[in-house]
């Protein structure tokens, strides 16, 4: 039997009501598969801990995660801690710290799902982030604060290495796609330094992969293709503010933000990777037992997908749509059913 060890990170808002919801399922999944098996350590790095002692990751934190197979992570926010300081104190560490500079955020109409696009189900899409610089690299400073010449500088940073390796890692998951098509996201026009160095480094690129289709799109029109035209659309890569917004519409579109999984990827291995459903804290329903647990399960799958458990990762999703075709749907995509009914249909259709 193959037993992988999960780091189990449930941080903020549903975040830990989810994450147990995908322990329960990958248990089951692993019962039922008979050659898989899997060692959850549950880590309580969230607000509540940075309230009590100060920080979100202790002393020796990250070091500690570094022995994980990978890491399953729910959500991080909290009403009562400054955004910037809880992005910072948890995810961003652990993104940054194990060079995940990829994520991956798939977006299609499960079945059973209703999209508000009229041609929703044209939407299959893959949306590549670049993780790891760029607008979030968190350069930049404040100064003669309170004054009326206070000065706000943030600094995208956008480094050759950086850029082509999104690039390179776009074009094969592109390959690997049946349509093999990659659009270009960026704001060139206006951003005529590190955008225009994304265009020339992508058409360089470009030339190792003659057998995918490409194109070039401007950001702000590309939230109009996804709109209006998207069956144009396979696979996007933009950087990490523009990816970040850009997936969030493609959830949308899709039916949920509750259905849409994240994969933070060190493609080399060196570092585990860390996967997390799309959604956030979501405060608004923390507690109630309504959070869509379907994000996570799809979020489960590409965590199977990278640890090589293809016929696993397939099963899951095999059930996650069985489910959703019967029509077992939380209030989010306008049913009545609550987090732990989807993950017993889920676990009964495994």
């Amino acid at each position: 039997m193959k037993t992988y060890d999960i780091a189990a990170i449930g941080g903020d808002g549903i975040g830990p009501e989810v994450i147990e919801a995908g322990i329960e399922v990958l248990q089951a999944l692993a019962k039922a598969d008979g050659g898989l098996g899997f060692r959850f350590e549950r880590f309580p790095w969230s607000s509540q801990l940075y309230l009590d002692e100060g920080h979100y990751i202790p002393p020796g934190g990250l070091e500690r995660l570094r022995t994980f197979d990978a890491i399953f992570f729910g959500a991080v926010g909290s009403r009562k801690v400054p955004d910037h300081v809880s992005l910072w104190g948890l995810r961003l560490p652990i993104c940054q710290g194990f060079d995940q500079y990829a994520n991956v955020r798939p977006a299609r109409v499960l079945p059973g799902v209703k999209s508000p696009l009229a041609n929703g189900k044209d939407i299959d899409w893959v949306v590549i982030r670049e993780n790891s610089e760029g607008e979030y690299a968190g350069m930049g400073g404040r100064s003669h604060r309170g004054l009326p010449i206070e000065v706000g500088t943030e600094v995208a940073v956008f480094t050759r290495a950086g850029v082509e390796r999104i690039h390179r890692f776009a074009f094969e998951l592109a390959r690997k796609r049946a349509r093999r098509h990659l659009t270009l996201v960026t704001k060139s026009n206006a951003q005529r330094f590190g955008m225009v160095m994304w265009d020339e480094i992508f058409l360089e690129v470009a030339k190792d992969y003659p057998d995918v289709e490409h194109d070039r799109e401007l950001v702000d029109a590309m939230t109009t293709r996804m709109v209006l035209k998207p069956a144009t659309i396979d696979v996007m890569v933009a950087t990490n503010l523009h990816a970040d917004i850009l997936s969030d519409l493609a959830a949308a579109l899709s039916g949920s933000l509750g259905i849409a999984p994240t994969a933070n990827l060190n493609p080399e291995r060196a570092f585990p990777s860390m996967f997390e459903p799309i959604h956030g804290s979501a405060f608004d329903i923390a507690g109630k037992g309504i959070a869509n647990p379907v994000a996570t399960f799809w979020t489960a799958a590409m965590m199977l997908e990278h640890l090589g458990e293809m016929v696993a990762s397939t099963r899951l999703m095999k059930a996650v749509e069985k489910v959703t075709a019967n029509g077992m749907h939380t209030p989010d995509l306008g049913g009545g059913a609550t987090t732990a009914q989807v993950t017993g249909a889920v676990i009964a259709a495994l």
